[in-house]
């Protein structure tokens, strides 16, 4: 029953956090290419929390104790993180892009000799779908020089 009860409180806070999200972005920002491009990375980040949360709450209903895992977790994480200076390096480029309103879905784009419409934009990457339909998934911290084509 408790399952039951965090699984439907996850996906209420999901659609809550998603509609009052898109309801705060539109307020403070015209609707347009630059909301939709903030709409989808504070949702998509909004709901990695929630997932992760609901599953470390549902754990310890099952019998599974949670203390060793989280700090099993932290270990790996400190390790993974000295490791991955590329994916933080991902991650500060993709805070920029958005920050620095350098693009957003919708726009055309060339970027590594990758021209097309530019689909999705998270922290971490960007995803591009060329002219002969082809999505090409760029990593933020790769992208030095853009081209935009004004509209």
């Amino acid at each position: 029953m408790k399952i039951l009860i965090i699984i439907l409180s996850a996906l209420f806070l999901n659609l809550f956090l998603d509609s009052f999200i898109t309801f705060l972005v539109n307020k403070k920002i015209k609707k347009g290419k630059r909301a939709k491009t903030l709409i989808s990375v504070f949702q998509g980040t909004a709901n990695f929390v929630i997932v992760i949360s609901a599953i470390l709450m549902i754990l310890p209903e099952l019998g599974i104790n949670i203390a060793p895992l989280l700090a099993g977790v932290g270990v790996l994480g400190l390790a993974v993180g000295m490791a991955s200076r590329e994916i933080v390096s991902d991650f500060l480029s993709g805070i920029f892009i958005i920050i620095e309103n350098q693009y957003h879905i919708g726009d055309r784009i060339k970027v590594l000799n990758i021209e097309g419409k530019v689909k999705e934009i998270t922290l971490r990457r960007t995803t591009i779908e060329d002219d002969n339909g082809f999505s090409h998934s760029i990593c933020n911290s790769q992208i030095k020089t853009i081209a935009t084509k004004l509209q």
